[in-house]
Order: C-alpha cells, then structure tokens, then sequence
C-alpha cells in the first residue's frame, strides 16, 4: 500500500463515521478497525498499531460523553492526536542557526538515498538563507565522491573529498575545519553506508562523529525495509547518537509504515518524509476532509502548509 492508499482509507474510515446517523461503539469500533488495517498492511509495528487503538478508546467514552458533545469531533480529535504521536515522540528537533557553523553528520546503509539526501537537505537551507556546504567522508563505495561532486555542483553548493586519501576521519575533519574558515554556516558530512562489515562500518561512525563532533546526526533509512527500520535505527543509535531520522523513497513502496515505526516508539525526535513531499498534491486530496497530511507536517518540524512549494523546488532539482 503506498502513501495515496493509506491516505484514502484512513479518510474514507472517517468519512464514514461521519455519515453515520448515530455515532456508537459499533461505529467506532468499525472505524478504527479500519484505520488499524490500512497501518497493519502500511507495515506499521503491530505493537504501535494496537497502542495507538487503545488510547483513543481510552480517551473516547461514549457513555461518558454528555448528549450536547459533539461525539465526531471528538473521535476525530483523538484519531488525529494519536497519529501525531507516531511522528513526534515529544522531543526538540534541531534547528541549525545562521552565521554560526552547525555540523550536521548523515549515516544509513549503502542504497538508502543517503547522498542525494545530503544535498537535498543543503539546498533546502541554501534557499532559506543558510551557507552549507558537504563534505564526502565514503571511502567506501566507489564513485561515492564522484556522486556528491556532481550533485553539489549542480546545486552551486561547495564541497569536499578526495580520490586519493582512505581515511574517512581525515576526509570529514579537513573539510569540516575548511568550511569553518569560510564561514559556512551548515555543514553535511556524507559517511560510508556498506551492507557488510557492519561492525567496521559502525567503529567508522563512531570515530567520525568523535572527531567531527556534530551537532546533529541524521539517520536515513529506505522506506522498503519496513519493519526492520527499527532494529537498523537502534543499532546505529548505540554506535552515534542519532537525533533525527529521514525515510526515503516512501511514495512508492507498501513498507512504508515500517519505518514509521522507529519514530513512533521514540528512537528519534524528528522524521522527515523527503520524497512524500514530491507528491504532496496527491497526498492533499487524499487526506484533506480532515486535513490529516497537512497537519501532521506541520507538526512534525517540516514547515508551515504555506510553504510545500518551495519543498517541491528544493526536491526537484535532482
């Protein structure tokens, strides 16, 4: 099920409880079996699923509930409050600050977008005012530099590494201490992402980050993975201290819930969906009886609805 489905079932099951002429547990029970099911075959933990069920039946009572309530409204507040949890865990996200250099570090495995993911999140804050730069700290895979090159130069972003030297911390301090002395003030450094050798790969993250000493650390996971993003997010959390996440490739694939997941159990304070913002408009006529997508981006650090257009530029470019 990719992001449009699940979209239209969960407003196609409050669509329903709406039409209902009289709103009992028959008609919220059906209506959240419904949504239930959409995350179930989104890949959503079964475990964050059935939490999430059994809070809103907790906070809606419909015996409780006086005759003058508004019984719909109150199901769809709790609903949309409980999908929030599942984006945001309650913590502060990070918010680099102008003219003073922030280091920013990406980590995932090799294949999750991770590269590109870098200068996406540079040109974004280049449209808004900041000076970042990237610095290629993957010796590994080959072509790695050669990747970011290309993608840096055609975003008119500086940049940083070497076809000659191996040794990634080496890399990722030179040009963290380089771009200081230009005054940028966001610096990326794209890390190593090898499927095997995961010991070597974490030591290598743990050693950047000691070295480098970012100020934030973003975890990029593909959506496809599914389930197993929470597992995969734990590990590289006991290696760095991740403090964000990004998914990847999530308007194409049914697994996407999967990694929901990670953030909905409170591994990390901030997910951004990139590649959902390359469909926003079809996502908004899924979800807009209720305003669910809007809402929940808003909430979750993206940005105000005002500003999806300048998302859209910043993800298009590539």
């Amino acid at each position: 099920m990719v992001l449009a489905q699940l979209g239209t079932s969960i407003s196609r099951a409050l669509q329903q409880m709406s039409n209902a002429t009289i709103i009992d547990e028959k008609v919220l029970n059906e209506c959240l079996n419904e949504i239930t099911r959409a995350l179930l075959q989104s890949d959503v933990q079964f475990k964050l699923v059935r939490d999430m069920q059994t809070n809103i039946k907790k906070i809606v009572n419909l015996d409780d509930l006086a005759a003058g309530h508004n019984k719909r409204k109150i199901i769809q507040q709790a609903i949309f409050n409980e999908l929030c949890k599942m984006l945001d865990p309650g913590k502060p996200s990070f918010t680099p600050k102008k003219a003073k250099p922030s280091v920013v570090m990406f980590v995932g495995l090799q294949g999750s977008g991770k590269t590109t993911t870098c200068t996406k999140y540079a040109y974004y804050h280049q449209k808004k005012g900041w000076r970042p730069s990237l610095v290629c700290a993957d010796t590994f895979r080959a072509g790695a530099f050669d990747q970011l090159k290309q993608n840096a130069t055609k975003a008119k972003i500086p940049f940083y590494g070497s076809y000659t030297e191996s040794d990634p911390v080496k890399i990722a301090v030179e040009g963290v201490e380089r771009f200081k002395k230009e005054n940028c003030d966001l610096i990326i450094v794209d890390t190593s992402g090898r499927h095997k050798q995961e010991a070597a790969l974490f030591e290598e993250m743990r050693q950047v980050s000691e070295a480098t000493k970012p100020d934030l650390v973003i975890f990029v996971m593909d959506s496809s993975i599914g389930q197993a993003a929470f597992d995969q997010a734990q590990a590289f959390k006991q290696s760095v201290s991740v403090g964000a996440v990004i998914v990847t490739k999530m308007d194409g694939h049914a697994k996407g819930g999967g990694a929901l997941s990670a953030t909905g159990l409170g591994v990390e304070p901030l997910i951004s969906l990139f590649d959902l913002l390359n469909c926003v408009k079809c996502m908004e006529g899924c979800l807009v009886s209720y305003g669910v997508f809007l809402l929940l981006m808003q909430k979750r650090a993206m940005l105000p609805a005002k500003s999806f257009i300048v998302h859209n530029i910043a993800w298009e470019f590539l």
